[in-house]
C-alpha cells in the first residue's frame, strides 16, 4: 500500500476524524498490511503531529481528546491482529496512574492516561480517591517505571507527598519515578516533595514520561 495511504491515515488523526481513522485502519488490514506497519507509518506520526500542534498552542484540549479517540478506535482493530501474530507494540514503559486519596476528579487524569497509552505506554489507571496503600500494593505487584499522582484540590496535594514517602518506606522509591500534576500543583511543589517530574497538561506528561524512562 502506498505512502499516500499512510499519509491519509495520519491526516485523519490530525483532522480529528476518528471514524476515518477507524475505516483507514480497517482497510489497511483488509489489504494485508501488517498491523505494526500501520502503527509505525500511519498512527504514531499522526499523534506526534497532534502533540506538536497542542504544544504550540495551535490545537486545544478537545483536539487532543478527539485524536486520542481515533487512536483508540484503531487499536481496537489492531491489538487482536498483533496477538494473532504473537507480536506486541513495543512498550515505552509502564505507568500507574491515580487521583490521590480524598480527591474524586477524573477528567485530567484520564486524559493523561489516554495520551500515554496512545504514545506506547502501558497504563494501569487505579481511578480516583486512591488510598496510599493501593498505590504501594500495585507498585509492588507490577513494578512500574512511573507512578503518576493527580490532585485537583489543594487539600489533597499533601497525599502526593505521602505516597512518595510510602514508596520510600517500602524500599521502592529508587526503582520508580514519580510524576505529579493537577490544577493546584506547581513545579516548586513537585520539587519540595521530591517528585521526579511535573507537567501542566497531558502532552507535557507524555514528554516528561519519555524523559524519565530514558534516564
Amino acid at each position: 500500500m502506498s505512502q499516500e495511504f499512510f499519509a491519509k491515515l495520519t491526516q485523519s488523526l490530525v483532522d480529528g476524524d476518528p471514524d476515518a481513522t477507524f475505516e483507514y485502519t480497517k482497510g489497511a488490514l483488509a489489504a494485508g498490511i501488517e498491523p505494526m506497519e500501520i502503527i509505525k507509518k500511519g498512527l504514531i506520526p499522526g499523534m506526534n503531529i497532534v502533540g506538536d500542534k497542542f504544544s504550540s498552542g495551535e490545537y486545544f484540549l478537545p483536539d487532543l481528546i478527539i485524536a486520542a479517540d481515533g487512536m483508540q478506535k484503531a487499536m481496537v482493530l489492531l491489538e487482536p491482529e498483533l496477538l494473532k501474530r504473537n507480536q506486541a507494540v513495543e512498550s515505552a514503559g509502564t505507568v500507574i496512574l491515580g487521583t490521590v486519596k480524598g480527591d474524586i476528579h477524573e477528567i485530567g487524569k484520564s486524559l493523561v492516561g489516554t495520551m500515554l497509552s496512545a504514545n506506547g505506554f502501558k497504563v494501569h489507571d487505579l481511578g480516583v480517591d486512591v488510598a496510599i496503600e493501593t498505590f504501594i500494593q500495585k507498585a509492588t505487584e507490577i513494578k512500574p517505571d512511573i507512578i503518576g499522582l493527580s490532585a485537583l484540590l489543594t487539600t489533597t496535594m499533601v497525599n502526593q507527598r505521602e505516597v512518595i514517602k510510602a514508596l520510600a518506606n517500602a524500599g521502592l522509591r529508587n526503582k520508580i519515578k514519580v510524576m505529579v500534576g493537577g490544577a493546584p500543583v506547581t513545579r516548586s511543589w513537585a520539587e519540595e516533595i521530591g517528585a521526579d517530574g511535573y507537567a501542566e497538561d497531558a502532552m507535557g506528561a507524555v514528554q516528561i514520561a519519555r524523559q524519565l524512562v530514558s534516564k
